[in-house]
């Protein structure tokens, strides 16, 4: 295989990234250019699935934004727009893809916290 086929599939992983799975509670900081001036906006809600595949390996995070309307946003992993991601909180769950959560509102939407 050709060195330049080798130095695309396989990328180093942005240290800024801790191992996430589906259920973790996230804030993503990801830099916004908004004219000639750059700013950091966090991004906080819950992973709904984690999709590997190497350099298009990415993650998607769902919030509740005002007036009760979710919010889903997918950011690939080995973005350099990311600047950090922090992991707040873990989810016990059972399956890999969340997307029930898409229903669910309110109280129901709720997750349990893994303890320990």
């Amino acid at each position: 295989m050709s060195s330049l086929m080798q130095s695309v599939q396989y990328v180093e992983p942005n240290p800024n990234i801790p191992p996430i799975k589906a259920g973790d509670t996230v804030r993503v900081h990801l830099r916004i250019i908004e004219g000639d001036r750059e700013r950091v906006q966090a991004f906080q809600g819950t992973v709904l699935r984690v999709k590997k595949g190497g350099i298009n390996a990415s993650f998607t995070v769902r919030r509740i934004a005002s007036h009760g309307i979710g919010v889903e946003r997918t950011f690939l992993l080995h973005s350099p727009r990311i600047e950090k991601v922090e992991v707040l909180r873990h989810a016990h769950v059972r399956r890999a893809r969340l997307y029930y959560l898409r229903e669910r509102r309110g109280k129901a939407a709720r997750l349990r916290e893994k303890r320990g």
